[in-house]
């Protein structure tokens, strides 16, 4: 009777302890597709703006393409070679202005290490959340590993609308206008002012102490304001 039990007694303990080990280990995030297309409702403390982001990992570039309400379109072009164009394209002064950065464009794994808060509702989903760097809030679909929203320290938040994996937008719109590279080859002529805007941009270099291993500063999403001059 007790080599009978023993071997039952050690089937539920090996079970206990398998379950006591899944609820230890915290979730950890999903890292981003290689490719995808994210529509984004941004709010910054009243001030509105509907995001079309195109992230393309595969290709080194991602694209940003902003409507502020009752404003301008702007289009924030990102290439992994630390080079970005902020330009708009409906107006007369068609305005430019090109920026560099010592880092590329952010990482599929960008929230590798990230400390894991517990669950929340947001939007009406069950959110797993995670806070990187005391910079960003990520909560994500529990169910679907689908973001849902973002908070960022300054009180920028992201509503996630839609999530399209794999979703690529076509070449020809990756290439910044022709009076963008009009900036090198004018050097000293200011260029139009373009007012300053909110972008959703992948290069906000605050310090590599910042990012952990991220390795050197490789970017992460946030808000940055732009006084162009």
């Amino acid at each position: 009777m007790a080599c009978a039990v023993k071997p039952i007694l050690i089937f539920l303990i090996s079970i206990i302890s398998f379950h006591v080990s899944l609820i230890a280990s915290d979730p950890t995030p999903a890292a981003w597709p290689l490719q995808f297309h994210s529509i984004l409702f941004m709010n910054n403390s009243g001030t509105l703006q509907h995001v079309d982001l195109w992230y393309d990992w595969p290709n080194g570039r991602n694209f940003n393409i902003i409507q502020n309400q009752l404003g301008k379109l702007t289009y924030d072009l990102e290439w992994d070679n630390g080079t970005s164009y902020i330009y708009t394209t409906l107006d007369s002064n068609k305005e430019c202005r090109v920026l560099h950065f010592p880092v590329g464009i952010l990482r599929p794994d960008w929230l590798d290490g990230a400390n894991y808060l517990g669950q929340e509702e947001k939007d009406g989903f069950l959110c797993n959340v995670w806070e990187k760097v005391d910079f960003i809030w990520y909560y994500e679909d529990v169910v679907t590993k689908r973001p849902v929203y973002w908070a960022f320290y300054t009180g920028y938040t992201a509503h996630v609308m839609t999530f399209e994996v794999g979703a690529v937008l076509e070449d020809s719109h990756w290439q910044a206008p022709l009076y963008c590279f009009k900036e090198a080859q004018e050097k000293g002529k200011p260029l139009p002012l373009i007012e300053e805007f909110l972008v959703f941009s992948s290069f906000f270099s605050i310090g590599n102490e910042r990012f952990g291993n991220f390795g050197p500063c490789q970017g992460i999403i946030a808000k940055c304001q732009y006084d162009i001059k």
